[in-house]
């Protein structure tokens, strides 16, 4: 043996692999409107989804984390900022149309993508945006450095991938119009993203954002046939969203194996999980709980949270930890070996993910911004604190007081009954509120 053979040997047991070939990839799927109990891993159900169900399956299942918001602008914004919706001005959906918007993504506040970027991972976004339509508020302005997806927030098709008539669909800052249904072209365009980075020597965050299953429920016809044929008794309006769903799920099916195929499966981090509950006017399902999109009742807020990472973690895993969904910005830092800010309100789950536990209690917050006569333009909240909920539903009904472990489906209103609870949980709600109030909700 070579004295330089010698040499590469040694340094090879002494150092052991780079620091970029431990850390894992990231492959954040996230899905709209997708109700809890249009999971088959939660429940037995008229919909299977054998393809998400296997993350939780190979990996870990949560049971009891929540959207950090019942709609889909301030989730996504809180999602990719570790912070609550309204310290980074987004407490309402973003719209096409300004008159109707009700919230502005604070330019400058890292989001994952750029605090992923400066760990030197390559970052990626296949899908839905929804976190602005114009500069300084594109993704590729906002730390990822390759997008290829819709900047709108719903399509008026799935097939022809329009809002109010206009083109949102860009890769990178080019307008495409790229044929065939939303959902088959976001799985093929995640496939190639993982395809290409196969080839590279950097690990890689994609996240990758679906429509689906948001209304207009539009399953291809094959696939509402099949659950016709199937399950007859379904109305017509399940049997349309069973079918969404399943087509969905066959097009995740279809990235994991992309992901398998190009050798990454072992250390890349999955992630399945959605922005919020399904709409119940669109046959969407979250059994058991009360409620749907829209709503501070759980139905609204409970979302499917499914963790795959076959290096590390344990298959058939379960955890009960109560958190929300950004609660993966300080867990994807952690695990790239970054250090996450301080002025994050996010809690990292990797000590669960690990086997072990989170014992430091927290409060969870939420708050949703709307117009229309229902709301008027103003905001409505929630908060949790331990056992208890304290609910506003629409920003003029009174606040609600409910013990979710007495009682999870919250059917018994306590506010009369417990006063000095409920002006616990307002007070902390107060704070909450005056925190938000801090940043610009609308473009300067």
């Amino acid at each position: 043996m070579t004295r330089s053979l010698i040499f590469i040997v040694f340094l090879a047991l002494c150092c052991g692999p780079s620091p970029a070939a431990e850390r894992p990839n990231f492959l954040l799927i996230f899905t709209d409107d997708h109700g809890i109990g249009d999971v088959s891993a939660y429940r037995q159900a008229d919909v299977r989804t054998p393809n998400i169900d296997r993350i939780g399956a190979e990996g870990m299942l949560f049971t009891t984390m929540r959207a950090n918001c019942t709609v889909c602008s301030p989730s996504r914004a809180a999602l990719l900022t570790g912070r609550y919706a309204d310290r980074v001005g987004v407490p309402g959906v973003i719209r096409t149309q300004p008159e109707n918007s009700w919230g502005y993504f604070k330019p400058g506040v890292p989001t994952l993508a750029d605090e992923l970027k400066q760990a030197e991972y390559y970052t990626g976004i296949v899908g839905k945006w929804h976190l602005g339509l114009e500069s300084p508020n594109l993704p590729n302005e906002r730390g990822f450095e390759f997008f290829h997806g819709f900047l709108g927030d719903m399509m008026d098709s799935f097939t022809t991938h329009l809002r109010h008539g206009n083109n949102y669909m860009r890769r990178n800052g080019e307008v495409i119009e790229p044929k065939g249904h939303a959902t088959d072209i976001f799985s093929d365009w995640a496939g190639d993203y993982l395809r290409e980075r196969a080839k590279a020597k950097q690990p890689f965050f994609l996240y990758l954002a679906y429509n689906a299953p948001h209304f207009p429920i539009e399953p291809p016809a094959e696939w509402l046939a099949k659950v016709k044929q199937r399950a007859p008794q379904l109305d017509e309006k399940r049997a349309k969203n069973v079918a969404f769903v399943e087509h969905l799920d066959d097009g995740i099916g279809r990235v994991l194996a992309a992901l398998k195929a190009s050798g990454l499966e072992e250390n890349t981090v999955v992630i399945f999980t959605a922005d919020n509950g399904g709409s119940l006017p669109h046959a969407q399902n979250n059994d058991p709980w009360r409620g749907g999109k829209q709503d501070h009742y759980d139905g609204g807020l409970r979302v499917p949270f499914l963790v795959r990472w076959p290096a590390q973690i344990k298959a058939g895993s379960r955890s009960d930890y109560a958190g929300l969904n950004f609660d993966l910005f300080p867990t994807f830092l952690e695990l790239a070996g970054a250090k996450p800010s301080r002025e994050l309100d996010a809690v990292s789950l990797v000590p669960v993910l690990h086997g072990g536990s989170i014992t430091q209690p927290r409060d969870l917050y939420f708050v949703r911004r709307e117009g229309g006569p229902a709301y008027g333009g103003k905001s409505y909240e929630a908060i949790i604190r331990g056992d208890w909920k304290l609910v506003q539903n629409d920003p003029f009904s009174p606040l609600e007081l409910y013990n979710l472990k007495a009682d999870p489906q919250e059917k018994t209103n306590l506010a009369a009954a417990n006063k000095q609870k409920l002006n616990e949980l307002a007070t902390a709600l107060r704070q909450h509120i005056q925190r938000g109030g801090a940043t610009p909700w609308q473009k300067p």
